[in-house]
């Protein structure tokens, strides 16, 4: 029996701004490679791809991003067989005056000269001749469509199920108090970087104990203040669901990336919102089995602005790498 082929894991992103009509995205210099790529690199023991795509590419650019909706990834063999496998994200620079503060992200020194010597803007059809790896072609294909569809200028409404909590079985207080296990504490830690790399500037929570633990940490890091929500425990819920609908939708309209933590029993009324403002194709994907999220776990809704009002045009899941 073979062993287990290894896989290293990646993470990048096309950063992109619009200049005189025109679109263009941050291509980067490799001396050693004497090519131009899009800047990524490995991840970090316990670190999770998107939290590794910002951070790489303030390393090699300088450049503090906010991350959009997922591109293409890549898959290739290095090293004699090792497959190594690149998560892509759309990225804008951060600084938008909806933005959450940069205090939650801790200072990234700047790659060596020796490993990258040159970055700059290009637009697309510059870009994509420049590219030294065909490959790297297709998720800039998926950045112009979203371009030209007006899906690509988004903003990320995160749900977020709070972490690993105290049985209920074994806890002699409240439903109200009842507190995160230590798993559950390193959750919410862990969800201070991957909130970040989306830009919350919103923070919103059920009242009860485990799920303003969980967000504590980001609201803290970020300096914000979370906004307390009773409707969105699990006893209105029951009362009012089309409360907890409200409370989504207008997170849905307002331009700022939000983070949105509740309990696994509201999460169908979250995800039949969602799935309301989607297309098929984004709905057929959303959670619909128990338990939908897995604490400590994370949906990400992309949220574009149309005409007839915000539509999520992609989704994606993430779990704490402390979960793991």
């Amino acid at each position: 029996m073979s062993a287990p082929r290894t896989v290293v894991e990646a993470a990048g992103a096309l950063v992109w701004r619009v200049r005189a009509r025109e679109l263009q995205v941050a291509l980067v210099h490799r001396p050693r490679y004497k090519d131009w790529s899009w800047p990524k690199g490995k991840l970090d023991p316990g670190e999770s791809a998107p939290v590794a795509a910002v951070r790489e590419v303030e390393e090699e650019t300088g450049l503090p991003v906010v991350l959009g909706r997922a591109l293409p990834g890549l898959e290739y063999t290095v090293n004699g067989g090792t497959l190594k496998r690149v998560h892509y994200w759309a990225a804008q620079v951060a600084g938008r005056s909806d933005a959450a503060p940069m205090s939650a992200r801790p200072p990234v020194p700047h790659t060596d000269r020796d490993e990258i010597d040159h970055w700059d803007w290009f637009d697309v059809r510059t870009a994509a001749g420049m590219l030294t790896r065909r490959e790297d072609v297709a998720p800039l294909d998926a950045l112009v469509e979203a371009y030209a569809k007006d899906r690509l200028g988004t903003r990320a409404l995160v749900v977020a199920r709070h972490g690993q909590a105290r049985k209920r079985s074994l806890w002699g207080g409240t439903e109200d108090d009842r507190p995160l296990t230590g798993l559950g504490q390193r959750q919410a830690r862990a969800l201070v970087p991957l909130l970040a790399a989306y830009g919350a500037a919103r923070v919103v929570t059920s009242r009860w104990e485990r799920c303003a633990a969980t967000v504590t940490p980001y609201a803290t890091a970020a300096g914000l203040t979370a906004e307390v929500a009773d409707v969105l425990t699990e006893a209105e819920h029951v009362s009012s669901p089309a409360r907890v609908a409200a409370v989504v939708a207008d997170l849905l309209h307002d331009p700022a990336d939000a983070v949105l933590c509740t309990h696994r029993p509201v999460l169908p009324t979250v995800l039949d919102v969602l799935a309301e403002h989607s297309r098929r194709v984004v709905a057929d994907v959303l959670p619909r089995t128990n338990p939908f999220l897995a604490p400590g776990e994370v949906l990400v809704a992309h949220t574009a602005r149309t005409p007839r009002g915000p539509r999520v045009v992609a989704v994606e899941t993430h779990r704490s790498p402390t979960a793991d």
